[in-house]
C-alpha cells in the first residue's frame, strides 16, 4: 500500500476514475492504493479513498467518482489459467488493504469477477447504469431514442443555443439550484468542482455544455469527462424555473455527439433511483450491471445497529 500523487495518466487503469490525477483532484491527500509489482512492472492495483470519523476508518468512494475497484493486467493462455492468475492478484490486493471498519466500493464494469472478495467475507450488490456502447453511428443512436426524447430535443433547439464558453461559475450556480429544490445541501463544494475541472482541462478530457436563450438566461448545464474507452456524465444542473424548455435533453444529445468524436462509448452514470432511471433509459442505452462491494467489521456493525435502533425509537 502506498499513497500516490501525480498529474500523469497511468496505463494501469480501466477508467478515468482510477487515474492518480483524478484522485488527486477529488480526494487530495486522502487516497492510497494497493499494488502488485512483478519484475518492476505493475500488474495489479486498487485505489481507495480513506475517510475517518469518530475513530472509525472507511475505505469508500470519493465524490464525483462512479467506480473504482481493482485493475488487473489481463493474462494470456487458457481461460481457466487466466482466471486463476487474476483471482490470485485480487487476493494479493485485498491482503494489502489498510485496516478498516467499513469498505464500500463500486467496481468498474470491466470487473466481472468478484469471487476473491466473496471468499474474503465481502458482500456484493449489483448496480446498473445505461451505456451507449458504440458511438460510430450517431444517426442510429438518434433513432434508438424514445420518440418523446426526440420531441423534447427539437423543442429545446427552438428555444436555446448550446454554448461551451461560459466558464465554471454558471455551472456551479445551476448545480446548487438542483439541491436547493430538494431542500438539500450540495455534496460538491465549489472548490472540489473547480479542482476537478481544472485537472480534466490539463488532461484534455472534460467539456461543459450550456443551454442559453436569447435573453441570456442559462437553462441548463452538463459536464462530461472521457478516457479512451468511454465518456461519462459527471455533473449537471438546471434553472428550476425553466425546466419546461427541455434544455437538459438537448445538452445530453449534444454531449453524445461530441463524445462520438473523442471516444467509443457514452455512460449516463446510473441511476438506481426509479424516476432518474426512466430518464436515462430513454436515450436508448444498454442496461449494464456493475458490482458494489462492501464489508463491515464488527465494531461498525454494532454502531450501525445502534443507529438504526435509535432512528426507530425516534419515529415512535
Amino acid at each position: 500500500m502506498d499513497d500516490q500523487t501525480g498529474n500523469e495518466s497511468s496505463p494501469y487503469a480501466d477508467t478515468i476514475y482510477q487515474q492518480p490525477w483524478w484522485l488527486d483532484a477529488v480526494a487530495p491527500g486522502r487516497w492510497g492504493e494497493a499494488t502488485v509489482v512483478r519484475d518492476g512492472q505493475t500488474i495489479a492495483r486498487m485505489p481507495y479513498f480513506i475517510k475517518r470519523k469518530l475513530g472509525l476508518t472507511a475505505l469508500t468512494m470519493p465524490p464525483l467518482t462512479q467506480t473504482l475497484g481493482p485493475w488487473i493486467q489481463r493474462s494470456d493462455g487458457k481461460y481457466a489459467n487466466r482466471l486463476a492468475v487474476e483471482q490470485g492478484l485480487m487476493e494479493e490486493l485485498i491482503s494489502q488493504l489498510p485496516t478498516f471498519d467499513l469498505f464500500v466500493q463500486n467496481f468498474s464494469t470491466e470487473t466481472t469477477d468478484w469471487l476473491p472478495f466473496y471468499w474474503a467475507g465481502f458482500q456484493q450488490t449489483t448496480l446498473y447504469t445505461y451505456r451507449l456502447e458504440d458511438l460510430t453511428n450517431v444517426d442510429a443512436i438518434w433513432d434508438g431514442m424514445l420518440h418523446s426524447v426526440r420531441q423534447n430535443i427539437r423543442k429545446a433547439e427552438k428555444l436555446v443555443t448550446v454554448r461551451t464558453d461560459l466558464g465554471i461559475e454558471p455551472l456551479l450556480e445551476l448545480i446548487a439550484q438542483v439541491f436547493v429544490r430538494q431542500d438539500m445541501k450540495s455534496p460538491y463544494s465549489p472548490d472540489l468542482v473547480r479542482r476537478l475541472i481544472a485537472a480534466c482541462a490539463l488532461n484534455n478530457c472534460g467539456q461543459t455544455f450550456f443551454a442559453e436563450d436569447t435573453r441570456g438566461r442559462i437553462h441548463a448545464a452538463l459536464y462530461i469527462v472521457w478516457d479512451d474507452k468511454t465518456a461519462y456524465c459527471v455533473l449537471s444542473g438546471a434553472d428550476t424555473t425553466l425546466r419546461n424548455s427541455h434544455a437538459g435533453s438537448l445538452l445530453s444529445w449534444t454531449a453524445i455527439q461530441f463524445a462520438a468524436k473523442v471516444t467509443k462509448a457514452f455512460d449516463f452514470t446510473g441511476s438506481m433511483i426509479k424516476s432518474l432511471e426512466k430518464h436515462k433509459r430513454s436515450y436508448g442505452g444498454k442496461q449494464v450491471g456493475y458490482f458494489s462491494v462492501r464489508k463491515m467489521k464488527s465494531r461498525m456493525a454494532v454502531l450501525s445497529a445502534a443507529r438504526d435502533a435509535w432512528n426507530v425509537i425516534r419515529q415512535k
